[in-house]
Parts: structure tokens; C-alpha cells; sequence
């Protein structure tokens, strides 16, 4: 099981005190959060895209660049790169470039967002929805396998026995291939794509009960044995080859969270509930917010409780309880990552970096004790 977090680099108005953390102060915190991450031993810190006033990151493989420049054993990577409405080569050389700096430790999560912004800023249409998607998918991996590459499709112009560089760093099989992942927010039909790809899923869940997501996780492996790929099928040498960046399937989790110690009482008693409590403003805030734009049911402070609780979405409470958490969950989905997202709606850099230290030192030696 890996373990590591992800931001987006949320600028709202915290609603507790009023603030607004600017986009230059928020990038610095981006930065430091990374360097934490990577000396308590999380896995991977990812960087998504947005395209509006409340994030401060429209670029994440410059932030990511940055990352990785002042990193040394953590993988970095996009949580979500909007491929939609980007050009496919452009986005392999920069993240193959991620990878150079890094020495291998860059991955791209390739997505189509959940938001729509970035279309009418870069020119693409809606009704293009699924078809920008698909074409540039695989433009994208195409480039991935083959240094050069013979195209044409819809959305872009052709390439002719077009040289794509620079490639990836080398992996310790030899190849020079990016680690791609999918995204999605959990149709069958995203899951499929993925498992027919041969490359690993990492699913969205912002709320609702993490039961849901098991019937994804089964479709994805027994699809991805359907068409040779993963752990059930014999023939794939690359999922037997520990060495290959592609070694076997993963299943990834992105999630909201938070982790902290809860506070003695003066009986020195432990209060149970201090990152629930820490964390309720900012959930409803954002969740109040997106049910406005999108039209979804308020939330209320029974529906918190309800995402809060052990068979919910959102992974908030002292180390014990997150662990005992993604345990719980993992004996549904059988995923080997997990990713928080501990900044949700802006919440403070204090709060974010002391939960990120205790996912590395209390939380993954809990998780491990468990699953090994």
C-alpha cells in the first residue's frame, strides 16, 4: 500500500477566520508540503489543474518541476492533467522532463477534470467532450511507447514520422516510458478504458460510501484479464518484471482528509474529534459551493457525520482511526494507493503539515503493520 497526498492549490476564503491565502504564499506551501512529504516516507505527491480564482494552479508540471527539483525518493505527478484541452505532445515532454529531474520518479494522470473552464480558455468545444478525450488519450500513448510517432486525427495537426523528445528516464528494464494513470470519478466506462489500456486507475471519491467503489474495482481487474493485463494474466511479462515502471495493475483512491492527535482534556484524557471538528468548516464550505454550481442537494452537518463515519468517504481523525480507515477500505477495493487531499478549501498550512507528518510516521507504519 502506498500512501502520499495531493493538492490543487486551493486559495478560498477559509471560512473560519476570513483570510485569503494569495497564489505566491499558497505556491511556497505547495513546496513545502512536497519537501515534508518526502522525508516521512509518503509515496507520491500529486499536483492538479485548475482554471479558475480559487486554485492558484493552472500548470502543475511546473509546480511538479519544482517538486521534484527539491524531492529525492517521492513520485510526483498530475492529479489530474486536463488532457482534454491540452496538446498530447507538449504534455509528454514536459512531464518526460519531470522524470529527467526526478530520475524516474514522475508520473502523468491523465483525466478530463471536474470542471469545464479550461474548454472555452484553450478553444475546445463541449460537445467535443468524449471525443477530445479518446483522441488525445491515445496521441498520448502512442508518443509513450514510440520515440517517433505517424498520426492524424480530428483536434490536432498530423504528425509525419515526427522524433518526440526527450524521453523518459530509463527504467531498470531498460525502457524510457512514462508511468500513466487514469482518472476517473468511477463510470464503468472510464474503468474499462483503462483496464483495455493496460494502465493503472485511480478513482475520485468525494463522497458518498466507499462500498460503491467495489464493483469498479472488480470490473477493472476482470476486464484488465480480459485483455491481458494485471496480475491474473500469465502472458504479461511486464506485470512479472519488478523492474518495469508498468510492473503489474494498480488500483489508486483519491480522497479528502485530514489527521491529527487529538487534544488531552485536563484529566489528561484524550477529546476525541479534534480533526472532525478542525475539518467540518471547510468540508461544508466547498461541498455548499459545488452544490450550488452544479445543482447537487445541500449538505448538512448530518450528511458530515455520515461521510465522516467509518464507511465514508472522508478520511478525517487521529492516526488510529484514518489507518484503521484505509484498512477497512482496502478489504473492499484491494487498491495499493491512497491520496489525500488535506488542503480542502483552504485549509491552514499548520493543520496540513502536522497531518502530513503523522500519515508518514503514525499512519503507514499502522497500515503496513496490517497489510504488509
Amino acid at each position: 500500500m502506498e500512501l502520499g497526498i495531493f493538492t490543487f492549490g486551493d486559495i478560498h476564503t477559509d471560512p473560519v477566520n476570513g483570510t485569503t491565502v494569495p497564489a505566491a504564499r499558497n505556491t511556497q506551501d505547495i513546496l513545502e508540503r512536497a519537501r515534508l512529504a518526502d522525508e516521512v516516507g509518503l509515496h507520491y505527491f500529486g499536483v492538479g489543474e485548475h482554471h479558475r480564482p480559487d486554485y492558484s494552479v493552472t500548470s502543475p508540471s511546473t509546480v511538479l518541476a519544482a517538486v521534484a527539483a527539491q524531492t529525492r525518493q517521492i513520485k510526483v505527478g498530475s492529479a489530474v492533467t486536463v488532457l482534454s484541452t491540452e496538446d498530447p505532445v507538449r504534455v509528454f515532454q514536459q512531464f518526460a522532463t519531470i522524470d529527467l529531474i526526478s530520475q524516474g520518479r514522475a508520473e502523468l494522470t491523465a483525466g478530463r477534470g471536474s470542471f469545464i473552464e479550461s474548454y472555452a480558455l484553450f478553444g475546445a468545444k463541449l460537445e467535443d467532450y468524449d471525443a477530445l478525450y479518446e483522441e488525445k488519450l491515445d496521441l498520448l500513448l502512442r508518443i509513450n511507447a514510440q520515440e517517433r510517432v505517424t498520426w492524424s486525427g480530428k483536434f490536432r495537426p498530423a504528425l509525419e514520422d515526427a522524433r518526440i523528445l526527450p524521453r523518459p528516464f530509463p527504467g531498470a528494464d531498460g525502457s524510457a516510458e512514462l508511468d500513466i494513470w487514469i482518472a476517473t470519478g468511477g463510470t464503468p466506462r472510464s474503468t474499462e478504458r483503462a483496464a483495455a489500456l493496460g494502465k493503472n486507475v485511480i478513482y475520485a471519491l468525494l463522497g458518498g460510501s466507499v462500498r460503491n467503489f467495489e464493483r469498479h474495482a472488480e470490473l477493472y481487474r476482470k476486464s484488465a484479464a480480459e485483455h491481458g493485463f494485471g496480475d491474473a494474466a500469465s502472458n504479461n511479462a511486464a506485470s512479472k518484471d519488478p523492474g518495469s515502471k508498468n510492473a503489474g495493475l494498480k488500483i489508486g483512491v483519491s480522497t479528502p482528509g485530514l489527521v491529527l492527535r487529538d487534544r488531552a482534556s485536563g484529566s489528561g484524557k484524550a477529546v476525541d474529534g479534534r480533526a472532525k471538528q478542525a475539518f467540518q468548516p471547510y468540508w461544508t464550505d466547498t461541498m455548499r459551493r459545488l452544490s450550488a454550481e452544479r445543482g447537487f442537494p445541500t449538505p448538512s452537518g448530518v450528511t458530515y457525520n455520515m461521510e465522516s463515519a467509518p464507511g465514508g468517504a472522508l478520511f478525517v481523525g487521529n492516526p488510529e482511526q484514518v489507518a484503521e480507515k484505509i484498512i477497512r477500505m482496502h478489504g473492499h477495493l484491494q487498491h495499493d494507493r491512497q491520496i489525500f487531499q488535506l488542503d480542502f478549501s483552504s485549509v491552514p498550512q499548520k493543520l496540513v503539515l502536522e497531518s502530513i507528518e503523522l500519515l508518514g510516521s503514525e499512519v503507514l507504519p499502522l497500515v503496513r503493520q496490517e497489510l504488509g
